[in-house]
């Protein structure tokens, strides 16, 4: 049973399941040589998604932020400090856009009040401030405020999602912190020559994949 109205002929179906084939095809071939190819295909998963968003009337802000996300992809994608650093400022933006539409479309910060919503705010702030900290000891001094920056627009993306009636939205912002986390933690924590980057690329892939996923259809259905 597809999502969306019209079967698997629709554009709206045909578009998502273009999207997840590409994340598929990924995380297929995501420790293979940096290539085009494999940059063009980890840029359609999310930027398909986008599309998707655009089409079916979605807001505005998620359409910019699915968008942001793609040009994320397609610097990660590449190897190389600039790389990283566009990467890091197209996500920072994208959370920026997130952060915007998750408190014009919840509840008001009176939903933080209920009790599983404050445990969870008070864990995303935990998790935040403890990799921030462990980062702030292992990357060079012109990465810092970057770094900082966009731990700061994580967590606040996560905690705006949690003043939504919505848990696929909610669960997507949970995804995306946890994606973000392990991609940190490979990035600067893991050694070289450690056995466990394998694992944890695939981990980050999946985690941040699903959290684009899970926030566009919380959304869109």
């Amino acid at each position: 049973m597809m999502p969306f109205a019209g079967g698997i002929e629709a554009t709206a179906n045909a578009t998502l399941l273009f999207s997840l084939a590409a994340a598929v095809v990924y995380g297929l071939i995501l420790n293979t040589r940096e290539t085009l190819l494999r940059s063009a295909v980890k840029t359609l998963a999310v930027a398909l998604l986008a599309a998707l968003a655009f089409t079916r009337g979605g807001p505005l802000l998620l359409v910019a932020a699915l968008a942001l996300s793609a040009f994320g992809d397609a610097f990660l994608s590449r190897d190389g400090d600039k790389a990283f650093l566009g990467g890091l400022a197209s996500f920072l933006a994208a959370h920026l856009a997130y952060i915007a539409l998750f408190f014009l479309a919840g509840a008001g910060g009176e939903l933080l009040w209920q009790p599983w919503r404050a445990v969870l705010a008070v864990a995303m702030v935990a998790f935040a401030t403890t990799m921030l900290a462990m980062l702030w000891r292992r990357v060079g001094p012109d990465l810092r405020l970057p770094v900082a920056a966009y731990a700061a627009a994580i967590l606040g993306m996560g905690v705006s999602a949690l003043t939504l009636d919505n848990v696929w939205v909610i669960a997507g912002a949970v995804l995306f912190m946890a994606s973000d986390g392990l991609l940190a933690a490979e990035k600067f924590l893991a050694t070289a020559i450690s056995p466990h980057r394998e694992w944890m690329r695939y981990a980050v892939w999946a985690l941040y994949y699903m959290a684009q996923l899970s926030i566009t259809l919380g959304f869109l259905l």
